[in-house]
């Protein structure tokens, strides 16, 4: 049997490992990215490590989430991440440019290379046919160090597209059904491959958008064949000499199989608030909306937006909402303005934005108290929005675009004939807001300007021998790092500010938390299934661990998640059944005795609940490699002790 294109990728950048499902392996990274707000704890981290430059091809530092300068915090921010580019060897996408991951696909992405970013939509590069994963800011230092990626193998999940997408059908779709069959769970321990003659009818922007929201699967990464429209793709951006095919082979094997008709699709939309809540537009079409949003990292691009203004020409948007455009990029925005689209959609009533996350990560434009919100949007978990009583949906920019001028979400197929937009055979290329790094004998005399809102790393010594306290927090199924460290423009600028941050730790769930997790001195969080879903932000176990937290219990851990707790020093530990969950309430007090030789000798960790006076047994699926991270209290610790034997 032939080689899948996940595993020729990987096989061409193995540093340690085999690539067998289940086992650990370590890759090597040709390229990272960061955005600000991840972007001022990995400079820190990488500062910590002590090394005077980067040592990957190309590495780049964006500027798109804190974009809201109400305080001088964001603008500080970006001062400081400005001159840690240029003093450590990255590129530096200024403010206004545009989002990290469109960026990269116009300007940087290359066919067959690796890409570690610290935001869990990187894998968005998966469509120009990289393997392209989102990990924590830690892992992205050490990447950026010339360090390997440590991972657990990932099933390939080969998903066969056959068919073409209908009129007014988009590669929204084809994600949004993804989401349906498998649901947010659904790709965790795999990488999800596109193939099939259904792939070479799909641009590389269809494609993007679905690799983008593999994030929302719990994929691993998400990819598609590098092939004639990839080629087309990079030398519209003027990067024809990047590209090169990759493909699987004729008879590739894959671990698992899936197959969509391409053309059964139909538009699709997710209603509140998970985005596997998916159902046919038409089956909640009339619902009355009071704003629609085409934006974010999965729906910015040319094409977008062309389609959008294409829906808007000579129309008005509903008296009864408000609607805003997010440009993806600088280039994006400049490019229909050239076209005209940019004035037919302020001449219906759209209200432009910059060219940032904005609205997607809450910062600005939060819809009213009890209103319907359509988004073009990658994910719409409760709260997130700005306005926790809003229900937000998940939708392509066509039906965005149709709702807008109804006033009720509408099926887009209703507008007649759909728009021929055709890609450009050249953009205009303009990379004055890309600052390029200082070279290394300029590097010496480069300040890097700290403001007062860049704290300190906090210092965390080695695990103890015995873990004791009291369950500060219990929740459900699906916690989010949202619901654990709220995004926003109230609490987003203080990524760099740790002391700051923690007093918001699962403020949406419980405003007690921070304030408890303080007294308790020494705590402990029970969860359900999938908990840490969602965002890569490693300050969702940061905080915790700041406000005294030593260990998370859960039925089941999201990926990323999982390893930023590891890489601060908090053990991830496993229940075997709900039945176990159960045993243990918030409140109990519970010691774990000799949790280091119980660690060393196996899978299973006894807990004590010293409340109900009982045993609970869980596991832990460690490797190796992060049992010694873990042990030595995180993984700078474990890099200065690595540091400190050789």
């Amino acid at each position: 049997m032939g080689t899948n294109l996940a595993r020729k990728i990987l096989s061409a950048h193995l540093a340690e490992g085999e690539l067998t499902p289940g086992t650990q392996i370590a890759i090597k990274i040709d390229q990272t990215l960061t955005q600000d707000a991840s972007g001022t704890a990995a400079y820190l981290q990488f500062e910590a490590i002590g090394l005077p430059r980067v040592k990957t091809e190309v590495s780049v530092s964006y500027v798109d989430h804190n974009m809201l300068q109400m305080g001088f915090e964001n603008a500080d921010d970006h001062r400081f991440l400005q001159s840690t580019a240029h003093k450590f060897g990255l590129f530096f996408s200024r403010p206004g440019n545009g989002i990290c991951h469109q960026v990269h696909a116009e300007r940087f992405a290359v066919p067959g290379k690796t890409l570690l970013g610290s935001d869990s939509h990187t894998p968005l590069c998966g469509g120009l046919g990289m393997i392209a994963i989102g990990a924590g800011g830690l892992d992205v230092a050490v990447a950026m160090g010339g360090g390997a990626f440590y991972l657990i193998m990932p099933k390939i999940l080969g998903v066969k597209l056959t068919g073409h997408l209908q009129p007014w059908v988009s590669g929204k779709d084809v994600i949004l059904e993804m989401l349906r069959r498998l649901s947010v769970k659904g790709g965790v321990g795999r990488i999800i491959e596109y193939t099939g003659p259904g792939v070479e009818s799909l641009g590389v922007i269809d494609r993007t958008t679905i690799t983008n929201m593999g994030a929302e699967l719990g994929a691993t990464t998400s990819i598609f064949p590098s092939d004639e429209q990839t080629r087309l793709y990079l030398e519209a951006q003027g990067r024809g000499e990047s590209w090169s095919a990759w493909s699987a082979d004729p008879d590739a094997e894959y671990d698992e199989l899936l197959e969509i008709n391409l053309d059964e699709l139909e538009p699709l939309i997710a209603q509140p608030h998970m985005p596997d809540n998916v159902v046919p537009v038409r089956e909640v079409a009339g619902i009355p909306v009071q704003q629609v949003s085409v934006g974010s990292c999965t729906n910015s691009s040319y094409r977008d937006l062309s389609i959008v203004a294409y829906v808007l020409k000579g129309k008005a948007v509903h008296p009864n909402l408000s609607f805003t455009v997010s440009p993806g990029s600088k280039q994006v925005y400049a490019t229909v303005a050239r076209t005209g689209a940019l004035a037919d959609m302020i001449d219906a009533g759209a209200r432009m934005l910059e060219s940032a996350c904005g609205p997607c990560v809450g910062m600005g434009m939060a819809p009213p108290s009890n209103s319907v919100a359509v988004r073009s949007f990658n994910r719409n978990f409760e709260g997130r929005s700005g306005t926790k009583d809003a229900k937000v949906y998940l939708a392509s920019p066509e039906t965005c675009a149709a709702t807008a001028i109804t006033g009720v979400i509408t099926d887009p197929r209703d507008l007649g004939d759909y728009p021929d937009i055709a890609m450009p055979v050249r953009f205009d290329i303009n990379d004055t807001m890309i600052i390029p790094p200082a070279t290394e004998s300029e590097a010496d005399s480069v300040e890097i300007l700290r403001g007062p809102n860049i704290k300190p790393l906090p210092r965390f010594g080695q695990l103890e021998n015995t873990i004791s306290g009291e369950v500060v927090l219990k929740v459900g199924d699906n916690i989010t790092t949202d619901h654990i460290s709220p995004a926003g423009a109230k609490v987003l600028p203080l990524r760099s500010n740790l002391p700051a941050l923690a007093e918001f730790t699962f403020e949406r769930v419980d405003k007690t938390f921070a304030s408890r997790a303080r007294e308790a001195v020494s705590g402990f969080i029970v969860g359900g299934s999938n908990y840490g879903q969602g965002s890569a932000r490693e300050q969702a176990a940061l905080a915790p661990r700041y406000l005294g937290i030593k260990a998370v219990m859960a039925i089941s851990f999201a990926r990323i998640h999982r390893s930023n707790l590891i890489n601060f020093g908090l053990v991830p530990l496993i229940f075997h059944s709900q039945d176990d969950y159960n045993l243990i309430d918030q409140a109990d007090r519970l010691e774990i005795k000799n949790v280091r030789e119980q660690l060393r000798a196996g899978s299973e960790v006894v807990v004590r609940n010293l409340t109900k006076g009982l045993e609970v047994t869980l596991s832990h699926n460690l490797s190796g490699h992060e049992l010694e991270i873990l042990l030595d209290g995180g993984l700078l610790n474990h890099l200065k002790v690595q540091a400190a034997n050789n």
